[in-house]
């Protein structure tokens, strides 16, 4: 991997990598690179991981924190263009849980944003890639979103759950938050709703969250 991290909050632990490969752009964005996440929800993390085909859970994962990185706009995608129209760099960024004990979602975003600020471009040689040779120019990461999910179980808010409380939680919140406190991205899961009340606490929660974790990180 050009860049990777690894995550603990508590027994916790998220590993990520950032792979860079030369692409196509999309013809709307001829002149911008793009990112792909991947989640994949290893057996080996928790007895509640099946093998096989992405679970919704995956799927979900790796949306919310495409979603963050994205409309954050954290990546600079015009400096992914090497040739406008024809070649640009594709990010291709994959998590592994290692050890599922709660708050995989927050986990995952962390470990994404820290391999991101770790990798390296590859060299091009002849117009190909040298994987096995690095330049020194990281990638042009120029925001930092950090998450918070806030879950409700019975009449109460709380974060960084364990397994056993996400399992008795009917809903929950995603809020992705910019260094400026502004918000970039939310996703509301769970079956139950949320009233306007616990949606605003949730946000002030998440708000607090993401700034101690913003300050711890290096």
């Amino acid at each position: 991997a050009e860049g990777s991290a690894r995550v603990r909050i508590g027994e916790t632990e998220v590993i990520a990598g950032v792979k860079l490969a030369l692409g196509s752009p999309f013809p709307d964005k001829p002149d911008e690179g793009s990112i792909m996440v991947n989640v994949e929800l290893l057996p080996m993390s928790s007895p509640l991981f099946e093998g096989g085909p992405p679970s919704i859970n995956s799927i979900e994962m790796s949306r919310v924190t495409d979603r963050g990185i994205r409309e954050c706009q954290a990546i600079n995608f015009k400096k992914l263009c090497v040739e406008k129209g024809e070649k640009v760099w594709l990010v291709f960024i994959d998590i592994y849980p290692i050890n599922a004990a709660g708050n995989i979602f927050d986990a995952c975003t962390l470990a994404a944003m820290a391999a991101l600020r770790d990798a390296k471009f590859p060299t091009i040689v002849d117009g190909k890639v040298n994987y096995y040779e690095k330049t020194n120019d990281p990638l042009p990461v120029e925001k930092l979103p950090i998450s918070c999910t806030v879950w409700k179980v019975k009449d109460k808010l709380l974060v960084d759950p364990t397994p056993e409380e996400e399992k008795a939680s009917n809903a929950r919140l995603t809020v992705v938050f910019t260094e400026d406190n502004k918000i970039c991205a939310m996703q509301k899961g769970g079956e139950e709703p949320l009233t306007q009340e616990e949606s605003m606490k949730a946000v002030d929660m998440a708000e607090v969250v993401t700034n101690n974790l913003r300050g711890n990180f290096k």
